[in-house]
């Protein structure tokens, strides 16, 4: 059995020396969130790596509507048409009340209604897709237009910046305007 031996202290401070000053710095990401970072080389959300100089033809989709908001609508739909035809069919419409059909108007706007919290509670999600080795998959997905505006972007400059040939710095922070001295 082979065991390691750590020692007690930690290790002596390593003094800087030239070479790690006047070496290349570290790009900077262009987007980096927790669980997200877009690099000049790398996508990575949600655990999974994309290299950027392999993913083509992307474009932007909107996801599904929730799924509640579709099935109450779909309900309260469905039980006001039955009123309806159940009122229709037991008594004359030209025998009901002004009330009822006040009533009966602004109980049909309820499907509507249900609808548009159900948008405002759970918006449809914006998706990012794109062909990966011969694959159209979902690279990104975000309820968040903002955020998924800016992911967006940055994957673009990144791809811009891949197609270049890199950059030594983002677009950014390059300064096109500086004046001479």
């Amino acid at each position: 059995m082979q065991t390691t031996r750590y020692p007690a202290r930690s290790p002596a401070v390593q003094s800087v020396t030239l070479s790690d000053i006047a070496g290349p710095k570290p790009l900077a990401p262009l987007y980096q969130r927790p669980g997200i970072l877009v690099t000049q080389d790398w996508f990575i959300v949600g655990g999974r790596r994309f290299p950027v100089g392999e993913l083509h033809h992307l474009h932007t989709a909107r996801g599904p509507a929730h799924q509640l908001t579709v099935r109450s609508v779909t309900v309260t739909a469905i039980v006001l048409a039955a009123i309806g035809i159940t009122l229709g069919m037991t008594t004359e419409l030209n025998h009901l009340s002004a009330q009822t059909y006040l009533a009966l108007t602004a109980v049909a706007f309820v499907p509507f209604l249900v609808a548009t919290i159900g948008h405002r509670l759970r918006p449809r999600a914006y998706e990012l897709w794109g062909q990966f080795r011969g694959m159209t998959v979902l690279l990104f997905s975000s309820d968040e237009q903002r955020q998924y505006g800016q992911v967006t972007r940055a994957l673009l400059r990144a791809q811009e910046a891949h197609r270049l040939g890199g950059l030594g710095e983002p677009l950014v922070s390059t300064n096109i305007w500086h004046m001479a001295e």
